[in-house]
């Protein structure tokens, strides 16, 4: 089906999940390299009162930080030879020396292979003192035997944020900044805190007791709150005209941003037999088959974005259904029919 053709279909499913109170708003676009579909519904809160949504209003993207800005700036250092996927953590955090990280690769982080420990548990676990926290992931045993399970966690990102800043002498959020956001041209993407611009508005998120209100502008993971508010598990901000813009130079990855040859290491399967698949930090979409080729995303506050090179085609779903609930069950449902609709599945 022509993009053209997918408006109309795809602003109804998008109003169906606001008038069943699965997220106050939602913005979303369906494109290829040269043309898109891109639309907004409800609101910013339920309150009537509240704002109409806008297909560049701002969004804590969660886990999507994790693509942005991990899965980016690896696959450039891994262009530049400067990183490669069997790399050792022992050789390039020298604080994994003598601890069970030290043998633990890039691809096993990628692939969440590794073994590491599930949950965050950050300040439970070394305090709230950053040195001390970073000290502590670096020397935490795993729970798992590396290359036996495929197991997601937030620590792979982490720690391969350190490794990132350690490789190129900056603070994440400075090499992102650098390498990816400026290059592409993504002006409104980047770490929080954002407080609004002039007609630029911020999707509230999860009720925040210490806070007494709805997060706006402060990221909701708490292990990137407690981290300073950048890390490589979340803590970006964006909207659907800057991710249109990531997602289609991953279409056409010719820049100096996306090598040819990542993208499509990334966009296969690289753990075998191994259930759930992954690919490089990018897992099939639910529902599909290797056969369909579509790839995906999520992140925990409602926000998602698939690509398909085979198929020329990109489709992103912002919303803050983090604003109700953290049941999922309801957002799934949508995701997975947006994501049916969007590539003709």
């Amino acid at each position: 089906m022509q993009i053209s053709n997918l408006t109309e279909q795809l602003t109804a499913l998008v109003e169906a999940g606001v008038r069943k109170q699965i997220f106050p708003g939602a913005a979303w676009s369906v494109g290829t390299v040269d043309h898109h579909a891109m639309g907004a519904a409800g609101r910013l809160t339920p309150e009537p009162s509240s704002a109409a949504m806008q297909v560049d209003t701002l969004f804590d993207i969660a886990s999507l930080t994790k693509i942005i800005s991990v899965w980016s700036l690896v696959g450039q250092l891994v262009k530049q030879n400067r990183l490669r996927l069997d790399s050792r953590l022992a050789d390039l955090l020298p604080g994994t020396a003598g601890y069970a990280l030290a043998p633990i690769t890039i691809f096993q982080l990628l692939t969440h292979t590794a073994g590491l420990p599930l949950r965050a548990r950050l300040r439970a676990s070394y305090g709230d003192v950053y040195d001390d926290i970073v000290r502590g992931v670096l020397r935490e045993p795993l729970e798992g035997v590396p290359d036996q399970a495929v197991e997601y966690t937030d620590r792979a990102a982490l720690i391969l944020g350190l490794v990132i800043e350690r490789l190129l002498g900056m603070p994440l959020d400075v090499a992102l900044a650098e390498h990816v956001l400026q290059p592409l041209g993504m002006a409104a993407t980047g770490y929080g805190p954002v407080a609004p611009r002039h007609g630029q508005q911020v999707a509230p998120t999860e009720y925040c007791d210490e806070a007494g209100a709805h997060l706006a502008g402060t990221v909701h993971d708490f292990s990137t709150r407690l981290l300073g508010g950048v890390c490589g598990i979340a803590g970006l901000f964006s909207n659907v005209p800057d991710l249109q813009r990531f997602l289609r130079a991953m279409l056409n990855p010719h820049g100096a941003v996306f090598d040819a040859d990542w993208v499509r290491e990334s966009l296969t399967v690289r753990t075998g037999d191994l259930q759930p698949s992954r690919g490089l930090f990018w897992h099939p979409a639910a529902g599909t088959g290797v056969q369909d080729d579509v790839w995906c995303h999520l992140g925990f506050t409602g926000t998602a974005m698939w690509i398909s090179p085979r198929r020329g085609r990109y489709a992103v779903l912002l919303t803050n259904k983090l604003y109700y609930t953290r049941e999922f069950d309801r957002i799934n449902d949508i995701r997975r029919d947006f994501m049916r609709c969007a590539f003709a599945l």
